[in-house]
């Protein structure tokens, strides 16, 4: 005897049918919910006692467990779902219900158990995955042996087609989710390019140098330490900096860092007691520091925190060999972050580019490709080289003379003028 409407199996089974539709919206919904809620405001709702968030926090942490297991319940309720709706419609309509299986379950699928929800949860993605967070929980424990199982399955098939997998590793990484939200931002216009350069700049000083930004040893100020205190005083006094290093017999022979402040103290203790005639044996050694070395693979991050440390704000940069390769300075770090900082006396940041009327810029060959890109949201690599000058003589595999063009990454290099062996003016056109 075929079921009719009217027969209470077809009413269990299409009730059956309508809870499994709902299971799934559910499975689908909080998958979106727990994949998409910002970790940062669920820890926020967990320190002000919201428990749905902590367990939220909690069962995020394995995302590799957490979407396998939802994935399993979800594909288990649809496909128990299609099955009881093609058992039903093909004894009402024999052949043709498996089309009308098909049809009817695919509509109620992606309508109820796909776009409603995943639509729902991502516009309040906090609030769902707080309140989905215990019953979740519940699931993962209950499929947490079948997944691990699928998760090994899956690992082994792909070591056998070269494919290694991190089993520590995350779905989401945070600093990408940042970065990503920071350029979506102001790609719609919401964050502010220096916004989202300072907040960039700050998560990136862990992952870069002090030789990426450090001042090269051929710019370094630097004073002879037998020459006369009267030239001394003199080259101190005319140098735009506070901080210079003193060396002995060679540049690479450093023995001290003499500070003004503390010069001028030493000067004006010697004027009040009317010794200016022993001047000429004032022994400059007397008042300078210590010289702070640090190596050339220090991260910025963690330079910034030895500078706090030793409450300090210079450091000479060596190699390997202990050769002096460059100068780093507190404030060189925090241009990383908050960009150029200038004063009356740096002449030398003024005029690196300068636009022409053709769309071109003039740089200077010096001026670090990090700079050129935040000044102009560029994309240049700085992975081989990190000045302008440095780029083209990578890509170029010689050191061009003046005159010369090269096209490479979007743009046009044309060399204006050198200086020795080092390019010291360019003219960057982006194609």
């Amino acid at each position: 005897m075929e079921p009719t409407i009217s027969d209470a199996a077809f009413w269990i089974t299409a009730g059956a049918i309508f809870v499994l539709l709902i299971l799934s919206g559910f499975f689908s919904g909080s998958e979106t919910a727990l994949t998409a809620a910002s970790r940062g405001k669920l820890r926020t709702a967990a320190d002000k006692g919201n428990k749905g968030a902590e367990r939220a926090l909690k069962i995020t942490e394995d995302n590799e467990r957490l979407i396998g297991s939802v994935l399993l319940g979800n594909n288990v309720v649809n496909i128990l779902a299609t099955s009881l709706a093609t058992a039903v419609l093909t004894q009402l309509f024999g052949q043709n219900g498996v089309a009308a299986a098909t049809l009817i379950m695919t509509l109620l699928v992606l309508i109820f158990a796909e776009v409603l929800p995943k639509t729902f949860a991502i516009t309040y993605p906090e609030s769902v995955a707080a309140r989905v967070a215990a019953p979740i929980g519940a699931v993962v424990l209950i499929f947490s042996p079948v997944v691990t199982a699928v998760r090994y399955l899956v690992r082994g098939v792909l070591f056998l087609f070269g494919v290694r997998t991190d089993p520590d590793s995350h779905i989401l990484a945070v600093r990408e989710e940042i970065a990503g939200a920071l350029s979506l931002g102001h790609s719609e216009g919401i964050v502010e390019k220096e916004d989202r350069d300072r907040i960039l700049g700050a998560l990136d000083l862990n992952d870069r140098t002090v030789e990426e930004v450090m001042l090269h040893r051929s710019g370094i100020e630097m004073v002879d330490a037998a020459l006369p205190p009267e030239e001394i005083l003199e080259k101190i006094l005319t140098s735009q900096y506070t901080r210079l290093p003193l060396f002995k017999g060679e540049q690479e022979n450093i023995v001290g860092v003499i500070h003004a402040k503390d010069l001028l103290r030493a000067m004006q203790k010697l004027m009040s007691g009317g010794q200016t005639k022993g001047l000429k044996e004032f022994d400059v050694m007397r008042v300078a520091m210590e010289p702070y070395f640090i190596p050339e693979t220090t991260t910025l991050g963690e330079q910034m925190r030895n500078f706090l440390k030793r409450k300090t704000h210079f450091a000479l940069v060596v190699d390997e060999y202990g050769g002096l390769e460059g100068l780093i300075t507190l404030e060189d770090i925090l241009e990383e972050i908050v960009g150029e900082i200038a004063d009356e006396f740096d002449e030398h940041e003024e005029g690196q580019i300068e636009p022409t009327s053709d769309g071109a810029y003039i740089v200077d060959g010096g001026m670090t490709i990090r700079d050129l890109n935040r000044a102009h949201d560029w994309n240049l690599p700085d992975e081989e080289a990190n000045t302008v000058a440095g780029l083209v003589i990578h890509e170029a595999q010689l050191i061009p003379v003046a005159g010369q063009v090269f096209s490479f990454h979007g743009f046009r290099f044309e060399v204006l003028e050198k200086a020795q062996n080092r390019i010291a003016t360019l003219k960057i056109r982006k194609l």
